[in-house]
Formats: C-alpha cells, sequence, structure tokens
C-alpha cells in the first residue's frame, strides 16, 4: 500500500515508519504541526524528521509555509479541555487532503507511536474522517516500539522532545520548574 503518514517529530516516526516499511509498504511522510511551539521548537523537530527519513530512505512532504500557530490556536480556542482532539484533528484533516490529492491508498500518523497520544481518540477520528470517500485511516498501535525508537533516537543522535509540542503541553511539563522558582501558592 501507498501511505502518507503524518510525522510529528524523528523519534516518533524510527519505529512506526519502520513497522510500515517491513509490512512492504511505500511510505511518504508529511511534516505539518502547526501546535508546536516556539519556533525553534519546530525547526529541531522538523530537523528531526528529516534525519530520520533519510536514514529509513523514504521522502517527506514539509508543509513549512503552513507553519502557523495561529491555525492551532484558532482550533482550539474555548475547546482547551479538549485541545488533543482538535489537534488531533487539524493534522489528520491536511494529511488526508494531501493523501487524497497524491492518490495515496491510506493516511496515517506517528502519533500513534506515543504512549502519551490518545490512541482511541485517534483511530475514531482518522476512520471517521476517511469515511467511505477514502483514503482509508491505517491504524496500527506502534507503542510496542517504543523502547527501540527511544534508543534509536539517542543512538543516531536525533533530537528528543520534552513535551508534546503546544505551549499547554510546555507549560504542564514545566509548572514544577515555575513553581519552585515561585514557591507554594
Amino acid at each position: 500500500m501507498k501511505i502518507l503518514a503524518h510525522i510529528c517529530c524523528g523519534p516518533c516516526s524510527i519505529t512506526s515508519v519502520r513497522a510500515m516499511l517491513a509490512e512492504g509498504h511505500q511510505v511518504t511522510g508529511l511534516f505539518y504541526n502547526p501546535n508546536i511551539h516556539p519556533l525553534k521548537e519546530y525547526l529541531r523537530r522538523r530537523e528531526g524528521a528529516a534525519q530520520v527519513a533519510g536514514k529509513l530512505g523514504i521522502p517527506v512532504i514539509f508543509k513549512d509555509d503552513e507553519y502557523d500557530p495561529k491555525t492551532y490556536f484558532r482550533a482550539v480556542a474555548f475547546r482547551e479541555a479538549s485541545r488533543c482532539l482538535a489537534c488531533y484533528a487539524l493534522r489528520l484533516e491536511r494529511t488526508q487532503a494531501v493523501a487524497r490529492r497524491g492518490r495515496f491508498d491510506c493516511f496515517t500518523t506517528t502519533l500513534l507511536y506515543s504512549k502519551f497520544q490518545k490512541h482511541e481518540e485517534i483511530r475514531t477520528l482518522g476512520r471517521d474522517m476517511a469515511g467511505s470517500a477514502g483514503p482509508e485511516f491505517y491504524y496500527e498501535d506502534f507503542r510496542s516500539g517504543w523502547a527501540e525508537g527511544i534508543a534509536l533516537s539517542k543512538e543516531w543522535d536525533i533530537y528528543r522532545q520534552q513535551y508534546c509540542g503546544c505551549l499547554y503541553s510546555e507549560m504542564e511539563r514545566y509548572a514544577s520548574e515555575l513553581r519552585a522558582l515561585t514557591g507554594p501558592a
């Protein structure tokens, strides 16, 4: 099958793309992540995705011309409690559109590698989006490659981020450091 795989970052793409290639699929990556904040973080993750793609020998479509965090903030505004679903939808809608235009058989996301992502939401969303119009959503639980992906990303010296990518997850990740500076409330 010809699969367009949304790539969120280099480490998440290692074992998920390797698994698809091992199954005989033709994989092309799509780096579209307007949720990543700040721009320097986006650039680090973009570079990591490019490095992994080079090592695995797959092409990647970089939608840098569409990088605009305002797109993400508009999608999640007043939906902060369900911001992950809105973020998944934003990126999967774009992936599906590119897959349809490029006549791919399927589309998927390397978010399915992470044990921190909401797999049921991603799977349901992807399948609902695909509907009968296609291309179909390719679901595979890539979490079994978690430890291997971490080890390879370290071995390959691929940038490993410390938060999901959005401003909210960055704040959650580093909130304890802020609290340590400011003391108890």
